[in-house]
C-alpha cells in the first residue's frame, strides 16, 4: 500500500524522532545538573512527545504494509554552553524536524498517496506549534537568563508542563 521510497522516508523520520528524544533528554539532564528541575521537566515532556510521535509513524508504517527498519540512533550531544543556546538548538532541531517531514509530504504528493499525506497533516499541524513554542522560549530564556529571580520562575512555569499522550496514538 506505500511505496519503498516512503516506506524509507518514514523510516528515516522514526529514526530522526528517536533522536529528539534523545537529545531532549539531554538538555534535560543539563537542566537537572543545575538544579533548574522545572525546565528538565519541560525537556523531559519534549522527550516523551518525541517517542510518541516514532510511535505513532511506527504504527502508521505497520498499518499501510511498510517494511518497518529501524535504523542507528547518534549519540546526542550533552555539553552546552548555557541556557540560551540549549534553547536555541531545540528551536534549531524542530525547524529540522519540520523540513523532514515536508520531504515526506512532498515525496508522498509527487507519488500520489493520499493516505500519507493524510496521516502526515497531523505531524505538520504539531511542527507549527513546536516551533512557535520553541520560538517563544528562545526570547523568555534570552529575557530571564542574567536574572536569577526572573530564572526561578521561568523555572516554576515550565515545572508545570505534564505528558498527555495524544488519544489518535
Amino acid at each position: 500500500m506505500v511505496s519503498e521510497k516512503i516506506a524509507q522516508l518514514i523510516n528515516e523520520q522514526i529514526a530522526h524522532e528517536q533522536y529528539a528524544a534523545q537529545y531532549y533528554l539531554s538538555m534535560s539532564a543539563w537542566f537537572s545538573a543545575k538544579d533548574l528541575d522545572g525546565i528538565a521537566n519541560y525537556f523531559r515532556v519534549q522527550s516523551k512527545e518525541e517517542l510518541m510521535h516514532a510511535d505513532k509513524m511506527f504504527d502508521y508504517l505497520n498499518d499501510v504494509g511498510g517494511e518497518i527498519i529501524l535504523g542507528e540512533i547518534a549519540k546526542p550531544p550533552h555539553e552546552f554552553e548555557n541556557a540560551t543556546d540549549i534553547f536555541e538548538k531545540a528551536l534549531e532541531h524542530e525547524k529540522k524536524v519540520t523540513r523532514s517531514i515536508f520531504n515526506i509530504v512532498k515525496n508522498a504528493n509527487d507519488e500520489g498517496d493520499f493516505a500519507t499525506t493524510s496521516f502526515l497533516q497531523w505531524f505538520i499541524n504539531e511542527q507549527v506549534e513546536e516551533e512557535a513554542s520553541a520560538s517563544q522560549y528562545v526570547t523568555k530564556i534570552k529575557m530571564v537568563c542574567d536574572n536569577p529571580s526572573a530564572l526561578y520562575l521561568f523555572d516554576q512555569e515550565l515545572a508545570k508542563r505534564v505528558f498527555v499522550a495524544d488519544a489518535t496514538a
